[in-house]
């Protein structure tokens, strides 16, 4: 529940770009003191940045929360999208696994279930993978972005541009059916963008928390989307809406 209040208390904020103390505490019906203590949290794992009466987001941090928080939000459905998410490969096929909490569940779930071949622009997913003789491993090059173990940069996209891939897993910072999929770092951006440009299907993997909300910039076109994967809590009105631009979606 803890988890689910701070997941919103971001929403609240993304979309009004600062809240009141007192309009948190009324609308989720707690004390002043668990806000407090709410917002003490999320400022410490850089999301917002707390001001007289409120918070407002955290732009000096490009409004992402760290790793390590994201790894341990909404975990449970991150793993039943990770898990869904392995349904859609097939053996020999060649895959990017993007970067993200949800695609590391995903490539977790991938070990030893198929043979393929994953390029991947993360070093975790990477040195989860290594070890399993049935997937070939090809690690982007290019500036390692500390905290995260991502990789992007021009000698990622040139190399990701000298192959056509089967599928792209893609995580999602941000989504809604206006702009598609958003994150908030620009070069990481770029790098998705080349991605899709060389991949025949992107499947995104989205918890709810991250429906109907905005990030810095886009990554990935709605009409590119071949198919969305995610929770039984994500907004049904943007799943119709995604839907009616063509979209497959799987509700897990």
């Amino acid at each position: 529940m803890k988890n689910e209040r701070k997941d919103e208390i971001i929403r609240m904020i993304s979309e009004n770009r600062m809240v009141k103390a007192q309009d948190i505490a009324k609308t989720f019906q707690v004390s002043m003191e668990t806000v407090r203590r709410d917002l003490a949290e999320l400022e410490q794992s850089n999301v917002i940045r707390r001001v007289h009466g409120g918070a407002v987001l955290n732009l000096a941090y490009s409004m992402e929360p760290d790793f390590s928080y994201r790894e341990i939000n909404n975990f449970e459905e991150k793993i039943l999208i990770g898990k869904q998410a392995v349904s859609f490969v097939e053996n020999g096929e060649t895959i990017i696994i993007d970067i993200g909490t949800t695609a590391l569940e995903f490539a977790r779930f991938l070990k030893g279930k198929k043979k393929v071949t994953v390029l991947t622009g993360s070093i975790k997913i990477a040195a989860e993978l290594m070890d399993d003789p049935d997937i070939r491993v090809i690690v982007l090059g290019g500036f390692v972005r500390a905290g995260e173990g991502t990789i992007s940069g021009y000698w990622a996209e040139d190399m990701i541009d000298k192959f056509q891939v089967d599928k792209v897993f893609m995580g999602v910072g941000a989504l809604n059916a206006r702009h598609g999929i958003m994150d908030y770092n620009i070069e990481e951006s770029n790098l998705r963008r080349h991605y899709v440009e060389h991949a025949k299907e992107v499947i995104a993997l989205a918890d709810y928390s991250k429906f109907g909300i905005s990030a810095l910039n886009e990554a990935c076109p709605v009409e590119r989307i071949t198919h969305l994967i995610t929770d039984e809590k994500a907004d049904k009105r943007i799943i119709k809406e995604l839907k009616d631009l063509g979209v497959n979606v799987t509700i897990v």
